[in-house]
């Protein structure tokens, strides 16, 4: 019960809407009290890797969904979507503003643009602020290459990913070769990186809040980016990119 209640506390603290917090402390609830052999397995499996790198652990972290629970997206989805966070990022690391309409029209992503993201992309001038939050979805972006297996591995989640070579994954394909040469991981495997990152999550979180240096020379921001676009992946909550929550 305790465990329950300060998860239901650091919800509180995020300011987020009513409603959603209801929603929210009812699902952090039913995943504290489930009890399923294939998400304690993975757990238990999340934790080996964490104590191997010296990572604390949170053995009260509830689990995540299971395979008869998660929504996993289609590949086809999930391939726009990494798509979409590409050409975001690349606008907010510089790339020319003509370029970047013209790069949305060629692979049809007028429609997949978030109204974050298409406000984001319309603004002529954006703000430092706006730049440094959308170049890192290029992190959110690996972790949806990873899961469409144009990335062999997502390693530890301790420096930055190869940017080179996320952009070039697309640049040598148009939009209906990047969606056909991907190929969707197994629910197990996405599982396995979800309940992972959120346990790595929950290490960054709990050293924030106590004062402590992060752990393990992890990078947060690609923690946050990782743990945003698996929840997606992944169904949680039902929650649409814009929306998406990362609770630890």
């Amino acid at each position: 019960m305790k465990v329950i209640l300060v998860l239901i506390a650091a919800l509180f603290a995020a300011s987020t809407l009513a409603s959603d917090i209801e929603g929210r402390k009812e699902r952090i609830a039913m995943m504290a009290s489930k009890i399923s052999q294939e998400a304690a397995d993975r757990k238990a499996r999340s934790e080996l890797i964490l104590s191997g790198f010296n990572v604390p652990v949170n053995p009260y972290l509830p689990f995540i969904e299971d395979q008869s629970e998660a929504l996993i997206r289609q590949k086809d989805e999930v391939a726009v979507r990494a798509m979409a966070l590409l050409i975001v990022a690349a606008k907010a690391e510089g790339l020319e503003q003509g370029t970047v309409d013209e790069l949305i029209k060629d692979y049809g992503l007028a429609d997949a643009l978030t109204p974050n993201e298409r406000r984001f992309i319309a603004d002529p001038d954006p703000s430092r602020h706006d730049r440094i939050q959308f170049v890192w979805r290029y992190e959110a972006a690996w972790a949806l290459l990873w899961s469409l297996s144009y990335v062999d591995e997502l390693a530890p989640p301790t420096s930055i990913c190869d940017v080179a070579a996320a952009v070039t994954f697309l640049q040598e394909r148009t939009r209906e070769e990047f969606i056909a040469d991907a190929e969707l991981r197994s629910i197990s495997d996405l599982l396995d990186a979800n309940d992972l990152i959120y346990r790595y999550h929950w290490a960054v979180v709990d050293a924030r809040v106590n004062g402590r240096k992060i752990p393990a020379e992890i990078d947060s921001s690609v923690v946050l980016e990782r743990h945003y676009a698996l929840n997606w992946l992944v169904g949680y909550m039902g929650q649409e990119w814009d929306e998406v929550s990362t609770d630890t």
